[in-house]
């Protein structure tokens, strides 16, 4: 399938007492363990999942090689429905599942995860994180990590595409205010930015609306919105052949992973106009927070390392328009120089 990138290992757990059935990709270990969190999905077919784990492993190797994190690219998927089926024990199992491959995968939480489930997860392994944290140390949820990175990427993105040193009065569209966009939106709104704000579920939309002032939008409006910028911060390949003619945004910049369905829609924002920030590069956050958290580090570290991601992303534009490229075309090759110096000095 396309979405195979050479991965190193791909494993298939099913246990039958507690119904657990996840997979976990590891992408690459070239510059150290493969991390990535745990999505849980409601998936229609194993084949969905295995397409999903491929991409966001491969994801997190070039999120890790941008972060400059001692750490390779890995992902894990449930194949369940989060509000109805997890039990303490399904984690448990999971967490054997990560504990027989010897610290060669760290697992954290991502998409219909949570702390608590990762606690349970740790009830079987160390190799997790994404755990509570003493005072001053880096760990906890890293769903807030995220969505300081996005932020100040949109930062970046907004003084890069239109010139604007901060974000007053900068409309900005908000696809999906779970973990991550919850949080965006607040920091959003404490800088003056007017919100226009689309979620699956009502009473998510209803609370970021009270909140920060946020106007609702549908869910099928949202990618259509007039805005200065679009941040997806929901599910990935929301920028497609059938969505992208209908973007009005000048900037896209988001939390989600794999926006783009496939390279070649970098090519169509371009053409448009449009400024894309590479996900892997804006929604780092998390990841160095875990990082950090798993190597016991601190989190005024976490926030210096999170402090880096517009300095990236600005880079990623000038060489961009410098070389006449697509932003996401530029940010592969940087993510894949990484990787393959960082293989060539192992085996050296």
């Amino acid at each position: 399938m396309r979405e195979f990138d050479g991965h190193e290992l791909v494993v298939f757990g099913n246990d039958v007492a507690t119904g657990l059935r996840a997979i976990i990709a590891i992408h690459s270990t070239a510059r150290g363990p493969a991390a990535g969190g745990c999505r849980m999905w409601p998936y229609v077919s194993t084949q969905e999942a295995v397409s999903d784990v491929l991409r966001l492993s491969r994801g997190m190797s070039y999120k890790n090689a941008m972060a400059n994190l001692e750490l390779g690219g890995g992902k894990a998927v449930i194949i369940g429905d989060s509000r109805k089926a997890k039990t303490p024990e399904l984690f448990q199992a999971f967490g054997r599942m990560v504990d027989s491959l010897g610290g060669r995968y760290i697992t954290a939480e991502d998409v219909g995860t949570t702390t608590a489930d990762m606690a349970n997860v740790a009830r079987a392994t160390r190799f997790v994180a994404g755990l509570g944290a003493a005072p001053g140390a880096a760990g906890g949820d890293p769903g807030p990590k995220t969505a300081l990175g996005v932020y100040l990427g949109i930062r970046a993105a907004v003084k890069f595409r239109l010139g604007r040193a901060d974000l007053s009065d900068v409309s900005v569209a908000v696809q999906g205010v779970g973990g991550v966009g919850y949080h965006l939106c607040a920091l959003l709104a404490a800088d003056g930015a007017r919100l226009s704000v689309a979620d699956v579920r009502p009473a998510a939309v209803q609370r970021v609306c009270e909140e920060f002032a946020a106007q609702p939008l549908a869910v099928e409006e949202i990618m259509a919105a007039d805005v200065d910028v679009l941040s997806p911060c929901a599910l990935g390949a929301v920028l497609n052949s059938q969505s992208s003619p209908r973007l009005r945004a000048r900037v896209i910049a988001g939390a989600a992973n794999n926006q783009l369905a496939q390279g070649q829609d970098g090519t169509a924002l371009s053409t448009m106009g449009i400024l894309y920030a590479p996900d892997y590069v804006i929604n780092a956050g998390g990841i160095i927070s875990v990082s950090r958290e798993y190597q016991g580090g601190s989190e005024a570290q976490v926030l210096a390392d999170i402090e880096r991601i517009p300095l990236r992303l600005t880079e990623i534009f000038e060489r961009a328009r410098r070389e006449n490229r697509t932003t996401n075309a530029v940010a592969d090759d940087m993510a894949r120089e990484r990787l393959g110096h960082r293989a060539q000095q192992l085996v050296a």
